[in-house]
C-alpha cells in the first residue's frame, strides 16, 4: 500500500470520528484522521475559557448519556462517568420541585408541596417506568443494523401504549394528558426541546428529541464526565492512537471524491491528496455535500444559547429548605413550565428573542471538582453551565452581536427571576477584572466550530429505525456513494455525545471489507 493510500480516511476528529478510527485501527485497518482544528475532540473538549482562571470548562457539550458501555469496554477507555444524585430542581415561588434520586420520600414531599397532591407524582412514576422499559429494549439496537419500523414497534418496544405515546402522538399532547401541573409538564417537556426548535404539541421532531434524551445506554442517566468532556475525547484519541490510527490536526479537508480521494491543506498551506478505501465524514451532511461538490442543501437550524460561567460562590435560593449545592448539582430548570415554554416558542417563531427565555443550568464542579485548580477549590468557586432553549439561529442572523447581547441580557434576567440574588453578583472575576462569562449563539457555533446553522445535532434528529424499506439491514451511515459514509451526528441514530454513529460507520466498513 502506497503512503498516500489508507483503508479509511476519516474527516473530522470529533468524538465520533475517533470512535470509528479506534475500531478500524483495532481491526488492523490503516486509518488516517484529518482534523481542521489544532486539537482532536471537536466539540467534546474542555477549555480554560477565561485568561488566568484555572477552570477547565466543557465549553460546548457537557454531559454524557448516550455513550454505550459496550463502546467504552471495547476500546478500553479509562473514563469515570458519575451519576448525579439529584436529577433536577425547579424553582416555584419560594419553594421548588426537587427530584432526588437518593430519597424517594423527599421527592414525594416536594411534589406534594408544589402540585398540592400525589396525582402527578404517581403519573410521573408511571410515565418514567414506561420510558425506562423502552430505553432498556431500544438502546442495544442502536449498535446493530437498522430494523424497520414494524420490527421496532412489535419486537423491540413491544408495548402498544409506549409506542403510541412516544412515537405516534405529539409528546406535548401526551404530557398534557398525563400531568395536571404546569411545572411538572414543563420538566418533562424540556427533554423534547434541547437543541431542537419545535412545537411539542404538534411536531413529532420533539418526540425524537425526547426519545434520545431518555434512552441513553438503556438507563437515560445523564452523567458527569470526571475531568470534563476533554477526558472523553482524550481517552478516545489515546485509544485510536494506541491501536495505530494516524491523527493529523490543523489539516483542512477541501474536497472528497466518491471514488475515495480526499484533498486537504496542511498547516503550512500545502495541498495533499490521499485515497481511502472508504471515506468516513464526521461532519454535517451539508458539509459533506459541499466537499463532494454537490451543494444545494439548505442549512439546518440550531436553536440554543450556551453560557459558560465560573462563580465565586453559589447563588442563594428563595427556597430555604433546599441547599444550592443540591439544586445546582442536577438540572436546575429556569422558567421552563409548560406555558412558559409555549410562550417562548411563539415569540421566537415570530422572530423575537423570548422576553423570559427558558433555560437550565448545572454545576459540573459540584460533582467533579477536579476541573478546578486548587486555589479555586479552596475558595469555594464553582463552574456553571447554562443551556437556553428556543433560541433559533434566525434570531441572530441580521445583527449577531446585538442579538447576542439582547439574548444574554434576557437570559440573565430570566435566571435572576428565580434566584434570591442576581447571578451577576456571584460571578468570579478574571485577573483583568472581567466577569467569567461567555456566551455562544447558533451563529457563533457556525462561525467558530463549522456547524451549519449552529445545529448541535448536525441536522434534525431521526427515528432510530429504518423509515425507508431500503435502509433495513444497513447501518444508517450510508450515502449515495458506496465508499463515502457519514460517521457523525447527522447519521441515523446520531446526535449527542454517543459514539454510536462512529461505531456503526466502522462496522459498515468492516462488513464491506471482510
Amino acid at each position: 500500500m502506497r503512503p498516500s493510500q489508507y483503508d479509511a480516511v476519516i474527516v473530522g476528529a470529533g468524538h465520533n470520528g475517533l470512535v470509528a478510527a479506534a475500531y478500524l485501527a483495532r481491526a488492523g485497518r490503516r486509518v488516517l484522521v484529518l482534523e481542521r482544528l489544532p486539537y482532536a475532540g471537536g466539540l467534546a473538549v474542555s477549555a480554560r475559557a477565561f485568561p488566568g482562571v484555572d477552570a477547565r470548562l466543557s465549553r460546548y457539550s457537557y454531559l454524557v448519556s448516550l455513550l454505550p458501555g459496550k463502546v467504552v469496554a471495547d476500546l478500553g477507555l479509562a473514563l469515570d462517568l458519575r451519576r448525579r444524585r439529584y436529577a433536577s430542581y425547579t424553582p416555584v415561588g419560594d419553594t421548588g420541585l426537587l427530584v432526588d434520586n437518593g430519597d424517594a420520600a423527599r421527592t414525594a414531599a416536594s411534589f406534594a408541596n408544589v402540585t398540592g397532591g400525589a396525582e402527578d407524582l404517581a403519573a410521573w412514576d408511571r410515565f418514567y417506568a414506561m420510558t425506562a422499559r423502552v430505553a432498556r429494549r431500544l438502546a442495544p439496537t442502536l449498535l446493530e443494523p437498522l430494523r424497520d419500523r414494524a420490527a421496532v414497534r412489535d419486537e423491540v418496544v413491544a408495548d402498544e401504549e409506549a409506542w403510541r405515546d412516544l412515537f405516534e402522538r405529539p409528546i406535548g399532547e401526551v404530557v398534557d394528558e398525563r400531568f395536571a401541573d404546569d411545572t411538572v409538564r414543563g420538566v418533562v417537556l424540556t427533554d423534547a426541546l434541547i437543541g431542537t426548535f419545535a412545537d411539542p404539541s404538534a411536531d413529532l421532531l420533539a418526540n425524537r428529541c425526547f426519545l434520545y434524551h431518555v434512552v441513553g445506554d438503556g438507563t437515560g442517566d445523564w452523567n458527569v464526565p470526571v475531568g470534563g468532556m476533554g477526558a472523553v475525547s482524550g481517552a478516545l484519541a489515546e485509544a485510536a492512537a494506541r491501536y495505530g490510527a494516524e491523527i493529523r490536526t490543523g489539516t483542512e479537508v477541501l474536497a472528497v471524491d466518491p471514488g475515495g480521494e480526499v484533498v486537504f491543506r496542511d498547516g503550512a498551506g500545502a495541498e495533499h491528496t490521499v485515497t481511502g478505501g472508504h471515506v468516513l465524514v464526521n461532519a454535517s451532511p451539508v458539509i459533506l455535500a459541499r466537499l463532494l461538490g454537490e451543494g444545494g442543501a439548505p442549512d439546518p437550524e440550531g436553536a440554543q444559547l450556551k453560557v459558560n460561567m465560573v462563580l465565586a460562590r453559589m447563588p442563594r435560593l428563595n427556597d430555604p429548605f433546599v441547599d444550592p449545592a443540591e439544586a445546582f448539582s442536577g438540572t436546575f430548570h429556569i422558567n421552563e413550565g409548560s406555558a412558559a415554554l409555549a410562550r417562548a416558542y411563539a415569540q421566537a417563531a415570530a422572530g423575537s428573542i423570548p422576553t423570559l427565555p427558558p433555560a437550565e443550568v448545572y454545576c459540573h464542579s459540584l460533582t467533579d471538582p477536579s476541573i478546578l485548580g486548587p486555589s479555586l477549590r479552596e475558595a469555594g468557586a464553582q463552574t456553571m453551565t447554562l443551556f437556553g432553549l428556543h433560541m433559533p439561529a434566525r434570531l441572530f442572523r441580521e445583527n449577531p452581536d446585538k442579538a447576542r447581547e439582547e439574548a444574554l441580557a434576557a437570559t440573565l434576567a430570566s435566571v435572576n427571576s428565580v434566584l434570591a440574588e442576581p447571578i451577576e453578583d456571584c460571578l468570579l472575576r478574571a485577573p483583568d477584572g472581567s466577569p467569567c462569562l461567555e456566551v455562544k449563539t447558533p451563529v457563533d457555533l457556525e462561525n467558530e466550530a463549522g456547524l451549519p446553522g449552529g445545529h448541535i445535532f448536525h441536522r434534525d434528529l431521526s427515528w432510530p429505525f429504518a423509515e425507508d424499506p431500503g435502509e433495513a439491514g444497513r447501518w444508517g451511515v450510508e450515502t449515495a456513494h458506496p465508499r463515502v459514509l457519514l460517521c457523525g451526528a447527522g447519521a441515523r441514530r446520531g446526535g449527542g455525545v454517543s459514539g454510536i454513529p462512529g461505531h456503526n460507520a466502522a462496522m459498515a466498513v468492516l462488513e464491506a471489507t471482510s
